[in-house]
């Protein structure tokens, strides 16, 4: 069979490459080039997507005698990531791009290629699992080995049609195990720190990225209390999230963090710490892997950001499709636009994007 390694000059993808190919597995590599740097007003050798990184995926290519690959999606990333990214903030949301790249570009327009050019498989260095389940004829997506590293949430848009073409070998490593077989193999980027930032905002400056995206500068407003008392002036709305309390700017006898973003009239809501906690969310655009539908209550874990915890919750789906989730104790700072990812077990039930 042959397989097409998504490779980002990485060590973690790099050691994908090997893993299949020492699994007997005739391999390619894979750059996508998504975004420019001068584009997004970053140094050209500061984030992904350099000139360094598509050198890094190539030399571990030469190593392993594999062909490499540099595909643009440039276009597709700035319609399906940076712009989606943009739209969200300015409605008030607060989004993952992450989980976007994974959903528009690694695993639809990279595993279309992959598939036109007579791949079988799509491999990435993301650290889940993926098995098939001959009782249900599904496949399902699992965590990681390594808790530390786990990636499932982020991957819980995947398709049965693109499980059944996916393959993710670093599920079962941890990451120092994977450092340690990219050098014994000689690996230039063995040793590569891994990217800890948004790829196009790796300065974390989101308003500033969202400026120059867009064209539109911010547009100041009132910070309020929950009854509508003006408790001060913000800078606009693409500075905060909810449960934000650092750099408001707003004298007060208690701490104040935010509560809720009213984009339609420029307006932060903040207030004490515990009007940030509830049991309960919706979500829309609902995928599920595990199970063909939850319109009878399952108890679940939920994770309602990449590095929260999962806490014990029941979840159902109404009639028009949209996820309820109940958890059994208040969760603090529920954040639109981030997602929620259900999981039975080390198992993925699916998830959506917090309305």
């Amino acid at each position: 069979m042959k397989a097409l390694i998504a490779m980002s000059g990485g060590v973690d993808s790099s050691a994908a490459a090997l893993l299949m190919q020492q699994a007997g597995y005739t391999c390619a590599g894979a750059t996508m080039q998504l975004f420019h740097n001068e584009d997004a007003g970053i140094d050209r050798e500061k984030t992904c997507c350099s000139l360094s990184d598509v050198l890094d995926a190539k030399q571990v290519c030469a190593k392993l005698s594999m062909l490499h690959y540099v595909f643009n999606f440039t276009d597709r990333f700035a319609r399906d990531v940076m712009a989606r990214f943009a739209a969200c903030y300015d409605a008030g949301r607060t989004p993952n791009p992450c989980i976007d790249c994974n959903r528009y570009l690694k695993f639809d327009a990279l595993l279309e290629r992959a598939l036109l050019m007579g791949y079988d498989l799509l491999v990435t260095g993301h650290y889940a699992r993926v098995s098939y389940d001959a009782h249900t004829g599904r496949y399902l997506l699992h965590r990681a080995k390594d808790p530390s590293k786990d990636q499932s949430y982020v991957l819980y848009t995947l398709t049965q049609a693109q499980l059944s073409h996916i393959r993710f070998p670093l599920g079962d490593f941890t990451k120092q195990e994977v450092r340690q077989l990219a050098a014994s193999h000689g690996f230039v980027n063995a040793k590569k720190a891994d990217s800890q930032d948004i790829c196009f905002v790796p300065d974390g400056d989101y308003a500033a990225f969202l400026t120059r995206f867009t064209g539109v500068p911010d547009i100041p407003g009132a910070f309020t209390s929950p009854d509508g008392t003006v408790l001060g002036q913000h800078r606009g709305i693409r500075h905060y999230t909810i449960g934000q309390r650092r750099g408001l700017g707003i004298s007060a006898p208690h701490p104040l963090y935010v509560l809720d973003i009213l984009p339609e009239e420029h307006r932060v809501i903040v207030g004490e710490h515990g009007a940030l906690f509830t049991r309960e969310l919706t979500a829309g655009d609902v995928n599920l892997i595990s199970v063909p539908d939850l319109h009878e209550p399952m108890r679940v874990e939920a994770k309602i950001r990449y590095r929260h915890t999962a806490q014990p919750a029941l979840a159902f789906q109404d009639a028009n499709g949209r996820l309820h989730v109940e958890f059994d104790e208040p969760q603090r700072a529920v954040t639109p636009g981030q997602a929620v990812v259900l999981y039975d077990g080390d198992t993925v039930v699916g998830g959506g994007t917090i309305l």
